[in-house]
C-alpha cells in the first residue's frame, strides 16, 4: 500500500505557522515511507474565503521547500484537488446517504432554528430534537417531495443515531472513545450547495486514496464524525489512520498560540508576511524577519517531535529518516522565540558566505545600499558570527553600508582623551598611502605607529573603533578599515574626532 498523505488548508486568511508545522509533519512521513504528499485546498467557506490566501499557502510551502507530490498547482490523477470546484462530487455523495438512510433534508428555516435555541439554551440538532424540528424523518414523503420539487432551501443532515460506542485508533494518542448519544447531526450540505468540512473531507480522502491523516488536536473531537461518516458510506475497510498534533502554546506555556499573539509578543507567527484590509491585519513574516527556511522547520520540527538524544540541529534529509508520529508528544509544545532564533544564528553560521551574499541582496537593495555581489561577501564575512537574523546585517551592520547615524556617547566620555586626537590624525594620514591596504597590513603598521608614539593599543583601538561605527561592538577594526576602504575611514576618523571634541565640551562642568 502505498503511504498517501494530505495537506489540507483553508484560504481564509495568512497560513499560521501552525499550519506549516503539520505540512512538515505531513511531508516527513511521505517521504519516509517512499510515499505522496498532496495538497488540497478546502475553500466551500465561502463567506470566510481571503483572497490571496491560496497564493499565500503556495508561497509559503515553497520559501520552505515542503512540494507536495500532487494537488492545486501540481497535477495529479485525483483531482480536482481544489474543494469548490468539486461540488458535484459532494452532492452526490450527500444524496447517497439520504437513500442509504444515513442523512436526512431538514427544513428549519433560520428563523425556526433561533426560536429552538431561545427555548433550550443549550440546543443541539440530535437524535432526540430532531423529531420536534421541521425534516424529513418528521415530515410525511409527499409533503418533502413537494418542497423539493418548489426549490424550498434545505440543508442535509448525517443522522446520527444514540447507543454507539464511536472508537479511534489515533496514532499518537491511543484509543479514544466517543459516545454517539453526545453528538449532534451535523450539516453535511449547505442550504447554497456547498459541502461542509465534515463531508467535503471525508469524500475527498476516500477518492483520494488518503492511507493517513495528520492535522491538529483541535480536530479530534470531529473524528467522531468522520467515523460515522466512513460506517455510513460502507467506506470503513478504507478508513485512514488518524494522527491528532498537539498543539502550538503561547511563549508562558498557558493557551494556544494564536495569530495575535505575534503582536502582542513582537515576533512572527505566519512563515510569510501577510497584508491584510486593514493595519491590524497586517502580520510579519518569519522571511521578512530575517529567518532561512532550513532554520524554520528545525524549529517547528521540535515543537512537539524529538527523536531521542541531544541533538537539535537536524537537516531535512535527517528528519524525514528519523521522523515517527509513535515519538510526537501528546501535550502542548509551547513557542520559544529565543530558540528560533537560536536555531537561525546556527544556520546563518553553517551557510556560505557566497549564498548569504545573495541572501542579504534584496536587504541591502531595498535599502539603497552597496548590492554588489563580492562586497556582501565581504560584509557577511565580518558580520556572520555577530547576527541571529539575516536582516541583522543590514540593520545592526548598516555602517558597512553608510556613514555613522549615532555614537555611543557614554562610551565616548569613558575612552575619549583629547591627548588621542594627534594619533587618529597619523592613523587616517598612513592609511591614505598604505600598500597592499588588508587587513593584516593594517594592522602591523598602525601598531607599529602607536608603538612609536609611545601610545597604548588597548588606548587608541577602542575611540578608532568608535569613530568607525559608533558602537564598541562589530567586527575586527582592521577587518572594517579593509573593507570600508582609506577614503571612507579618513573620512570618518575625521567626522568622528569631530563629534568627540564636540561631546566632550558639551560635558565639561
Amino acid at each position: 500500500m502505498t503511504v498517501r498523505v494530505r495537506f489540507a488548508p483553508s484560504p481564509t486568511g495568512a497560513l499560521h505557522i501552525g499550519g506549516i508545522r503539520t505540512a512538515l509533519y505531513n511531508y516527513l512521513y511521505a517521504r519516509q515511507h517512499k510515499g505522496v504528499f498532496v495538497l488540497r485546498i478546502e475553500d466551500t467557506d465561502q463567506v470566510r474565503y481571503v483572497p490571496g490566501a491560496e497564493e499565500y499557502i503556495l508561497e509559503a510551502l515553497a520559501w520552505v521547500g515542503l512540494i507536495p507530490d500532487e494537488g492545486v498547482g501540481f497535477g495529479g490523477s485525483y483531482g480536482p484537488y481544489r474543494q469548490s470546484e468539486r461540488k458535484a462530487i459532494y452532492y452526490k455523495y450527500a444524496h447517497d446517504l439520504i437513500e442509504r438512510g444515513k442523512a436526512y433534508y431538514a427544513f428549519d428555516t433560520p428563523e425556526e432554528l433561533d426560536a429552538a435555541r431561545e427555548r433550550e439554551p443549550n440546543f443541539a440538532y440530535n437524535y432526540w430534537t430532531r423529531e420536534r424540528m421541521r425534516n424529513s424523518l418528521t415530515m410525511k414523503p409527499s409533503e418533502v417531495e413537494n418542497l423539493l420539487r418548489n426549490g424550498a432551501p434545505y440543508v442535509i443532515r448525517l443522522r446520527v443515531e444514540p447507543g454507539q460506542d464511536i472508537l479511534v485508533h489515533d496514532l499518537i494518542r491511543g484509543e479514544v472513545v466517543f459516545q454517539s448519544s453526545e453528538l449532534d447531526d451535523k450539516v453535511l450540505l449547505k442550504a447554497d450547495g456547498m459541502p461542509t468540512y465534515h463531508l467535503a473531507n471525508i469524500v475527498d480522502d476516500y477518492l483520494m486514496r488518503i492511507t493517513h491523516v495528520i492535522r491538529g488536536e483541535e480536530w479530534l473531537p470531529s473524528t467522531a464524525h468522520h467515523v460515522l461518516l466512513y460506517r455510513a458510506f460502507g467506506w470503513e475497510a478504507h478508513m485512514p489512520r488518524f494522527a491528532h498534533l498537539p498543539l502550538i502554546l503561547r511563549p508562558e506555556g498557558q493557551g494556544k498560540l494564536s495569530k495575535r499573539d505575534g503582536v502582542r509578543f513582537g515576533f512572527p507567527v505566519f512563515p510569510l508576511s501577510w497584508k491584510g484590509a486593514t493595519p491590524e491585519e497586517n502580520f510579519l513574516g518569519f522571511r521578512e524577519a530575517g529567518f532561512l527556511p532550513q532554520a524554520v522547520l528545525n524549529f517547528l520540527a521540535l515543537l512537539g517531535w524529538h527523536p531521542g538524544g541531544e541533538q537539535e540541529v537536524f537537516t531535512l534529509e535527517e528528519m524525514v529518516n528519523l521522523f515517527s508520529l509513535e515519538h510526537v508528544s501528546k501535550s502542548g509544545a509551547r513557542f520559544d522565540y529565543d530558540k528560533a532564533k537560536w536555531f537561525n544564528q546556527r544556520y546563518i553560521l553553517a551557510t556560505d558566505n557566497t549564498t548569504l551574499a545573495q541572501l542579504i541582496r534584496p536587504l541591502a537593495e531595498k535599502k539603497g545600499y552597496r548590492t554588489d555581489l563580492p562586497y556582501l561577501e565581504r560584509v557577511v564575512a565580518l558580520m556572520k558570527e555577530r547576527v541571529t537574523l539575516l536582516t541583522d546585517f543590514v540593520e545592526e551592520g548598516y555602517y558597512l553600508f553608510e556613514p555613522v547615524r549615532t555614537y555611543d556617547d557614554e562610551a565616548i566620555q569613558k575612552r575619549w582623551n583629547p591627548a588621542l586626537k594627534p594619533a587618529l590624525e597619523a592613523i587616517a594620514e598612513r592609511i591614505l598611502t598604505l600598500q597592499p591596504f588588508d587587513a593584516v597590513t593594517l594592522e602591523a603598521s598602525i601598531k607599529a605607529l602607536l608603538q612609536e608614539q609611545q601610545l597604548k593599543v588597548g588606548e587608541v583601538l577602542p575611540i578608532l573603533r568608535l569613530a568607525l561605527v559608533g558602537t564598541m561592538k562589530g567586527p575586527s577594526v582592521f577587518d572594517t578599515i579593509a573593507l570600508l576602504g582609506p577614503t571612507e575611514t579618513t573620512e570618518r576618523l575625521r567626522r568622528g574626532v569631530a563629534y568627540f571634541l564636540q561631546c566632550q565640551r558639551s560635558h565639561v562642568p
